[in-house]
């Protein structure tokens, strides 16, 4: 029996972060989940091409932009089920037992998010997107996703764009995504990128939230993500 999951990672210059994200999937290899990694590079300058070609895994490139790499490795994939996870991510222990036995049924899944760092923020920040995703389906790249190909084909795939194609998956799998009981833990960044992010996905949650007190069929309509 063929191996089920398609790993996809985009990569940018990710020497430094990778190797950590690479060694937890050896849990999934030994137990026989993993079918094949795929690296979809957007113009990496260091040795990630070399760490790629060390692992097996196979080698896409194109321009910079997660969403279209994202993309153009779901094309390429040969699983059943799509596993999209990003560089410096680590999935905890025990991950491959949980993805075994949610892969008996079509789904959309995410993990729960843990986030290094000192100090209060990265667990302030991880406790918020997990709460998100908790009770308003919204979980973003820095979460995971683990998905059937059949599931994904329904969204259109992930936007080529180079940011918020995470935000606008997770409006496609609206009211389908569930949580998986794994950890994926990354490094904590604090960039206006992140702050950008975070804006975005608040005055989505706004939108939910009015659309949850809205009484009224027409602006629940209006109000929803298409």
């Amino acid at each position: 029996m063929r191996a089920p999951i398609t790993v996809i990672i985009p990569t940018l210059d990710a020497e430094r972060v990778l190797p950590a994200t690479m060694s937890a999937l050896m849990e999934g290899l030994e137990a026989g989940l993993i079918r094949e990694l795929v690296l979809s590079d957007g113009g990496s300058m260091d040795t990630t091409p070399d760490l790629a070609d060390a692992a097996g895994a196979v080698w896409i490139t194109g321009p910079r932009s997660r969403g279209g790499q994202l993309r153009r490795g779901a094309e390429v994939a040969r699983g059943d089920w799509l596993l999209f996870l990003r560089a410096g991510m680590v999935l905890h222990p025990g991950w491959a037992k949980e993805m075994r036995a949610a892969i008996s049924e079509p789904g959309a899944y995410y993990f729960y998010l843990r986030l290094g760092g000192r100090g209060a923020w990265p667990k302030l920040r991880a406790g918020w997107a997990n709460l998100r995703a908790r009770v308003f389906g919204l979980a973003y790249g820095n979460q995971g996703l683990l998905i059937d190909i059949a599931t994904y084909g329904t969204t259109g795939g992930f936007a080529d764009a180079p940011r918020f194609e995470d935000v606008a998956m997770a409006r496609a799998l609206s009211g389908r995504l569930r949580s998986l009981p794994v950890t994926a833990e990354t490094q904590a960044r604090g960039s206006a990128a992140v702050v950008r992010h975070d804006a975005s996905a608040l005055r989505l949650v706004w939108r939910r939230f009015q659309v949850m007190l809205s009484s009224d069929p027409r602006a629940r309509a209006e109000t929803l993500p298409h």
